[in-house]
């Protein structure tokens, strides 16, 4: 099995060779998937990310959250807890400035800052994602940090409510913040190797198709 970094590799090769108008149009479809969505509809705390190393882009997904009056929420590495993120209210007026990592996020300011048990649905990027919706990121394990008390509150919930109630393991209990993944179809491998602290993901969304993980899988 390749490394994890040498998926890293080869994956952000093939989506970075996605040339302006396939990636116009992969971010067209990729709105239409997402705007036919009832959770997307009734959610009002969105977090999402601006694209960078040839990413999905979830740019006409923004602005169309804006013009649905949806608040929407950017990334912001937090400058005193290293590996973990802020989540701040991003508009068209906004005053950007460039990270570490040369990607754009919202200048810090507190009073824009949102709790993230108050988000409604988190929209990750990932670099790539198998069948059973593990993720590999970056490698900087932001979003695994960022998700690990999620997924402990969705792993107890939905447990306790498959042996209480006799649910259908496959149904989901949504807890905020509810986190889908975005990305290419070519991104999508046979098997992430994964760690221990790899926050797997309930929903991984692609301009071609919705993939949803049964809670058997994680």
């Amino acid at each position: 099995m390749p490394t994890r970094n040498q998926i890293r590799s080869l994956i952000r090769a093939k989506r970075k060779s996605l040339n302006d108008i396939e990636q116009q149009q992969l971010s067209s479809e990729l709105l239409n998937h997402l705007t036919a969505r009832a959770d997307v509809l009734s959610a009002e705390n969105i977090a999402l990310y601006l694209a960078n190393d040839g990413e999905l882009d979830p740019l006409l997904f923004i602005k169309w959250c804006w013009q649905n009056n949806k608040n929407v929420y950017l990334p912001v590495l937090h400058p005193f807890s290293t590996g973990h993120l802020l989540f701040l209210h991003y508009q068209p007026s906004s005053i950007m400035q460039t990270n570490k990592y040369g990607i754009l996020e919202p200048k810090l300011d507190v009073r824009l800052i949102k709790n993230i048990n108050e988000i409604d649905i988190i929209f990750t990027p990932l670099v790539a994602f198998d069948q059973t919706g593990n993720r590999l990121g970056m490698g900087g394990g932001f979003y695994d940090r960022t998700l690990s008390t999620w997924f402990k509150k969705y792993c107890l919930e939905n447990n306790k409510n498959g042996e209480q109630k006799g649910k259908n393991v496959n149904e989901k209990i949504p807890l905020k913040p509810y986190p889908i993944g975005l990305a290419h179809d070519i991104q999508l491998i046979d098997e992430v190797p994964s760690q221990l602290w790899d926050i797997p993901l309930p929903e991984i969304v692609t301009p071609s198709r919705q993939y949803v993980f049964g809670l058997s899988s994680i």
